[in-house]
């Protein structure tokens, strides 16, 4: 039986490692990312290593409507996993940072991604299968002094992805929501946009490690995967500390982990 994937922000990162994982249970790939250099170098990597077809669709993801013109592309294949992985960061105080890319960051985290759902789900439903992979951070549980909006976002799709995974019990499709924490990725280097000095280096989770971990979840029908005991004893602090206080505490992370 022929099975086909999604996998947005495919190029490098968690997507490419989920990419693999999932040539290496023999399923299509639909690759989605604007990186037009990077997602070709993807696709050569993993025909080398696995007999599946690869498509490539290059698309910024921050266009108003970029889902439906995805959909019309693929609404003629049956789609076994949607994994929405793309998404960046972006460091600095409210008042200072740029409201176009925070526009761009709105529209990848939470529109896009919720549109594509919505168009995907559909097929999902009606065929009595399918799985949702929604990457949301360690980020979504509390809120995010200096990179709010990543914050926010994460938290958005966090909630989301618990709601709509409650309301498709018992249809065959599930939805995971993926919360790692910092992760060896080029997404620290993005989020700097060379204007700090990363010195994030402990709990630097191994993005390997971090895909294998979300993708096993995503086939166990998990709703909330915190790859980590660290990250989970992390995720659950704000429930016994005050908002406040696990604010501040953020805050402080930030400022000693990146020069500011």
């Amino acid at each position: 039986m022929i099975k086909t994937a999604i996998v947005t922000g495919a190029a490098s990162g968690l997507g490419y490692e989920l990419a693999l994982l999932l040539a290496k249970d023999s399923y299509n790939l639909i690759l989605i990312d604007i990186d037009t250099i990077n997602l070709d170098v993807a696709k050569q990597s993993i025909l080398e290593s696995y007999s599946v077809d690869v498509k490539l669709i290059i698309k910024d993801l921050s266009e108003e409507n970029v889902a439906e013109v995805i959909f019309e592309e693929i609404k003629d294949t049956p789609i076994d996993v949607l994994i929405n992985n793309a998404g960046f960061g972006l460091f600095g105080t409210f008042s200072d940072t740029d409201w176009k890319r925070e526009l761009e960051m709105l529209q990848v985290h939470i529109i896009t991604t919720t549109h594509l759902t919505k168009l995907v789900l559909d097929g999902m439903i009606k065929q009595k299968s399918g799985k949702i992979l929604n990457m949301s951070s360690l980020a979504a549980f509390q809120p995010g002094p200096l990179m709010s909006i990543y914050y926010a976002s994460k938290g958005y799709m966090l909630s989301f992805s618990e709601a709509i995974a409650n309301e498709l019990k018992g249809t065959g499709v599930t939805v995971t929501a993926l919360c790692p924490g910092p992760t060896k990725t080029s997404f620290q280097d993005v989020v700097s946009n060379g204007t700090t000095d990363n010195k994030i280096t402990f709990n630097m989770a191994c993005p390997q490690k971090v895909a294998a971990y979300g993708y096993k979840a995503m086939h166990q029908g998990k709703t909330v995967a915190i790859p980590g005991v660290f990250n989970k004893f992390l995720s659950g602090l704000p429930r016994f500390l005050s908002r406040n206080r696990a604010t501040s505490i953020v805050r402080q992370i930030q400022e000693r982990n990146r020069e500011v």
